[in-house]
């Protein structure tokens, strides 16, 4: 079967910011997988519980996948009892799909044994996909040769027009669309949420939430 591993991050703030885990991001990837017949994992930096940001459970943002999956008691249990980053088994995974929200900012930078599992399936040609500001955590990751990650690929993630609209510049670590440029990414954007997606070989991105299904299914297409 194949397999595939959902990462999300383990920080409910960012600075005072109460933020976490964007459900939306990782809610449809998730059935998106199951309908493909494929075995899901959800992952953390802490294992364990995963924090929701309220903001997306809020009228508006809280999708029909959020919802599904939050009175899911099979999908609940995954996301209370996530497992532990370098506790995971990467020789098993196909796959990995990193989500988003603010609290990526917190823990996905410098985050050791995420970079290790990003850049032993990328480079053993495995699925490496991610969504809205997950892809912060590329920052620290290197292909086999030395070089950035994203660089020289076509990559997205939650843009600097988007980062003002919600008021956070000056709270996350840097804006991801300007790192990504300057680690040497192709970087493309959409206009401000609506999806946009970008495939490069085995790497897949997503802009914003509303890319969710989009990059969900690009790795499907990639996987079957």
């Amino acid at each position: 079967m194949t397999n595939v591993i959902l990462v999300a991050t383990s920080a409910s703030k960012l600075k005072a910011y109460d933020t976490g885990l964007w459900i939306e991001e990782l809610a449809s990837p998730y059935y998106s997988f199951l309908a493909a017949g494929f075995d899901v994992t959800v992952s953390s930096p802490e294992g364990g519980a995963i924090p929701i940001d309220a903001a997306s459970m809020a009228e508006g943002f809280f999708t029909d996948a959020a919802q599904r999956f939050m009175h899911d008691g099979t999908a609940v249990g995954k996301l209370s009892h996530s497992v532990k980053l370098s506790d995971l088994n990467l020789d098993a995974a196909d796959a990995i799909y990193i989500c988003g929200g603010h609290g990526a900012c917190a823990d996905f930078v410098n985050q050791l044994s995420l970079k290790k599992a990003i850049e032993t399936l990328y480079t053993s040609g495995k699925v490496v996909a991610s969504v809205c500001h997950g892809p912060v955590c590329f920052v620290d990751c290197i292909k086999a040769d030395g070089t950035p990650l994203v660089s020289g690929l076509k990559v997205t993630g939650f843009s600097n027009t988007e980062e003002e609209a919600v008021q956070l510049t000056g709270l996350v670590p840097f804006l991801l669309e300007d790192k990504l440029k300057e680690l040497g990414g192709n970087y493309e954007k959409g206009d401000d949420w609506n999806s946009k997606i970008c495939v490069d070989g085995n790497l897949v991105t997503g802009q914003n939430p509303q890319s969710s299904d989009a990059c969900a299914d690009a790795v499907i297409a990639i996987l079957k």
